[in-house]
């Protein structure tokens, strides 16, 4: 098939329009003809594609597809496209993801405590990361994993660090105050190590909610703060919460992306107020939506936010995940779990893009 008789558009809108495809249907429009094959493998069109691809956040959630949980599924929940299933039966393991960064994620193996993937579920590669010598003993029910367990993907660059933290302890010892971080490099293949002091806030972080921006993984600590790692320099550093959030009975926090900013949730009994931080240097947050939630009124004890873009809000229950679009100020269910798990959905829900980044 020759692809310039189906149309004379200009090669610069070809890539837009395929630029805007699912992976999925973008793999079958390679096979078309020589020219779309050779549009879409230049490296220009690697950048578009996932320029387009980080303004739409998703959440993917891992689902058990019975009360014994030992069969899990991931169910991709998109705004603009609806609920979709993958599957990551290519990495002929049993795993639960630990961590979501730009379309790649981080999954340990169930079976085999120490062995972690970095995958891309899109595409399906996956890299089998060599074993860390240093094994952190803060433990993370129900995992038995490392405490912290975070993944920073830079797509500009195609590269990527996988993180594991937390304290250490000799064999039939309690932990000895020393803080131990690993970093997987994936340009050298190789893992570093730098150990810090005892710091209270290494405890009580969420581990889910890591977010990656600016060249640094954040968590939100239990004393309300933000803990830092610049993996530029393997230094920890803290970040003070917007002076208005309240930490007090009623109110929860939540630290996410949000365009590429750093951005903080607060949730209350009626109000979920976002807050994004627009100058990282001088710390500077910004007030940019208050929400009242009135129409939810009963889910709000169980809901987290767990996705978000300057358009919308995603938010995960017990049971259902939740959309709330900002501009329309609308609520809408986009999926509800249908079968007996034991898991609530925000326990294994992560921020996720579709990109084409390659592990390897």
């Amino acid at each position: 098939m020759n692809c310039h008789k189906v149309g004379y558009f200009p090669d610069e809108v070809v890539l837009q329009i395929l630029a805007r495809l699912p992976i999925k249907s973008l793999f079958r429009a390679k096979i078309v003809c020589k020219l779309w094959h050779r549009l879409v493998s230049e490296e220009y069109f690697v950048h578009l594609y996932n320029e387009l691809s980080v303004r739409n956040s998703m959440v993917l959630v891992e689902v058990s597809d019975s009360s014994e949980s030992t069969n899990m599924s991931l169910i991709c929940v998109d705004n603009l496209r609806g609920v979709s299933e993958l599957s990551l039966d290519f990495l002929k393991d049993r795993v639960k993801v630990r961590a979501s960064c730009n379309g790649l994620l981080c999954c340990s193996s169930i079976p085999d405590k120490g062995i972690f993937y970095v995958c891309n579920p899109m595409t399906r590669e996956f890299r089998l990361l060599p074993r860390s010598r240093e094994r952190p003993v803060t433990r993370f029910y129900p995992d038995g994993e490392a405490a912290l367990v975070g993944l920073a993907c830079d797509l500009p660059g195609q590269k990527y660090n996988v993180v594991l933290a937390g304290y250490h302890r000799t064999f039939g010892h309690r932990p000895d105050g020393t803080f131990i971080c690993s970093v997987f490099d994936s340009e050298s293949s190789k893992w570093r190590k730098f150990v810090s002091l005892q710091d209270e806030h290494f405890t009580h972080m969420s581990k889910n909610q890591v977010v990656f921006v600016n060249g640094a993984l954040h968590w939100l600590t239990g004393s309300a703060c933000i803990l830092i790692l610049d993996l530029n320099y393997d230094l920890w550093r803290k970040m003070q919460l917007p002076d208005e959030v309240g930490r007090g009975p009623g109110n929860r926090v939540y630290l996410l992306e949000s365009d590429g900013y750093l951005s903080v949730i607060q949730i209350s009994e009626a109000w979920m107020n976002i807050w994004v931080l627009k100058n990282y240097e001088r710390e500077d947050w910004n007030l940019v939506d208050r929400v009242s939630l009135r129409c939810i009124r009963g889910l709000v004890p169980g809901i987290f936010p767990i996705s978000q873009t300057q358009e919308y809000v995603l938010l995960a229950t017990h049971k259902q995940i939740l959309v709330y679009q900002r501009k329309s100020r609308v609520w809408k269910e986009m999926y509800s779990v249908k079968n007996g798990s034991t898991l609530p959905l925000w326990f294994s829900a992560h921020s996720f893009r579709s990109t084409i980044f390659s592990c390897q």
